[in-house]
C-alpha cells in the first residue's frame, strides 16, 4: 500500500524538476525539490513553524467539531421533519456551494479581524456537507430495515440510533471525509485573510513568504498544507475501510 504512493510522489518531484531544468521560470520563482526540500528541513526546525503548526490544527479541530455538532443535528431534523425538509432542504446544498472565500467579508464585518471570523467560516464551509451527508445516508436505509426495527419495538429515537443511524453511518462517513475538505481550504483561506497579531499560523506565513518573494519557503509551507490533507484523508480512509470490513463489504483476509 505504501509504494504506490511513493511512486506517485518520486514522479510528481521529476516532473517538477524537468519543470526547472527547462528553466521556464528562473529559480528564485521555482525553486528545485532539492531547495523546497531543505527550506522545509530549516522550517521543522524553527519554533515559530510548530506554534503556527499549532495554532492551525486547534483552529481547524475547534471549527470541524462545531460544523461536526451542528452539521449532524441539522441533516437528522430535516431528515425526520417533512417540513424542514421542503422549507431548508435546498438551501443546505445552496450553503454547500457557495466558495468559502465569499464570506468572509460577512465575517470580518460581525467578528472583525479575529479568531471568531475564521471560525465562523470554517464552520459555514464544513457544516453544509456533513449535513447533506447525514441526510443521504438516511435517505439510503432500506425501508426494510426500518419496517424491521418498528416490528422489534423501536419507535422514535430508538428507531434512528439502534436501526437508521448505524445504517447511514458509510455515507455519514463520506459526508465526514468531504466536510472536512471543505473546512481545512476554508480554514487556509480565512488565515490568508484575518492576520492576527502574535497568532502565527500556516496561512499567515504561506502569505508572508509570498509578501517578501521567498519561494523556497512558500512551496515549503505548501507542502506541510498538502501532506496535513494527505494524513487526514488517511484517517478517514481507514474508518471507511474498518466500517467496511465490519459489514463485510470487505474480505477480513486482505
Amino acid at each position: 500500500n505504501v509504494w504506490p504512493k511513493l511512486a506517485a510522489v518520486g514522479l510528481v518531484f521529476f516532473l517538477w524538476q524537468v519543470v526547472v531544468w527547462t528553466h521556464w521560470k528562473p529559480e528564485y520563482v521555482l525553486p528545485s525539490p532539492p531547495t523546497a526540500l531543505k527550506k522545509l528541513g530549516d522550517l521543522l526546525g524553527d519554533g515559530t513553524f510548530w506554534k503556527a503548526l499549532r495554532i492551525t490544527l486547534r483552529r481547524a479541530a475547534e471549527g470541524y467539531g462545531l460544523a461536526l455538532i451542528f452539521g449532524s443535528i441539522v441533516g437528522i431534523a430535516v431528515s425526520r421533519v417533512r417540513f424542514l425538509r421542503l422549507a431548508v432542504g435546498s438551501f443546505i446544498t445552496g450553503l454547500q456551494t457557495m466558495p468559502s472565500i465569499a464570506w468572509f467579508p460577512l465575517a470580518i464585518l460581525f467578528f472583525k479581524i479575529s479568531e471568531g471570523a475564521i471560525l465562523f467560516v470554517v464552520v459555514l464551509g464544513a457544516a453544509p456537507s456533513i449535513a447533506n451527508g447525514v441526510i443521504s445516508g438516511i435517505d439510503h436505509v432500506p425501508p426494510l430495515l426500518v419496517r424491521t426495527g418498528r416490528v422489534l419495538g423501536a419507535k422514535r429515537w430508538a428507531l434512528y440510533r439502534h436501526f437508521i443511524i448505524p445504517a447511514a453511518m458509510p455515507t455519514f462517513v463520506s459526508g465526514l471525509k468531504q466536510g472536512w475538505s471543505f473546512a481545512w481550504r476554508s480554514l487556509m483561506a480565512g488565515e490568508l485573510l484575518v492576520i492576527i497579531a502574535s497568532q502565527p499560523s500556516i496561512g499567515s506565513r504561506l502569505q508572508f513568504a509570498r509578501d517578501f518573494n521567498d519561494a523556497p519557503q512558500l512551496i515549503a509551507y505548501m507542502l506541510v498544507i498538502f501532506i496535513l490533507g494527505v494524513l487526514a484523508d488517511g484517517v478517514f480512509s481507514y474508518a471507511a475501510a474498518q466500517m467496511r470490513r465490519r459489514r463485510g463489504l470487505i474480505d477480513p483476509s486482505r
